[in-house]
């Protein structure tokens, strides 16, 4: 193992929240550490959305890589957002459905 395992933060619209604690325990069996979406169980209220939204920048900040859970080939526009800023930040994105052609 690294000495230090590689940090991956998982984007995907809320949509595929299965999908994404799937892609979550298994990058955690293979020694990744993984930052996520925040989840919750109710509506949440804009503002909330938009702290949380910002908070999840701060994760890409954190991650060695980007990987967009995308099943169907979805990208919303937080998505978009945020694989956008990933690269800004020169990050490496992935995604595990098919890739946008406009990405």
């Amino acid at each position: 193992m690294p000495e230090r395992p590689e940090i991956v933060c998982i984007c995907g619209s809320t949509r595929f929240v299965q999908q994404m604690r799937r892609a979550n325990r298994d990058l955690t069996f293979a020694g990744v550490i993984v930052v996520a979406p925040g989840e919750a169980d109710e509506l949440i209220t804009d503002e909330q959305k938009a702290a949380l939204g910002a908070l999840h920048l701060r994760k890409i900040d954190l991650a060695d890589r980007v990987l967009v859970v995308n099943p169907d080939g979805y990208i919303g526009q937080s998505m978009r957002r945020e694989i956008a800023y990933a690269r800004a930040t020169g990050k490496p994105v992935s995604f595990t459905g098919p890739v946008p052609s406009d990405q």
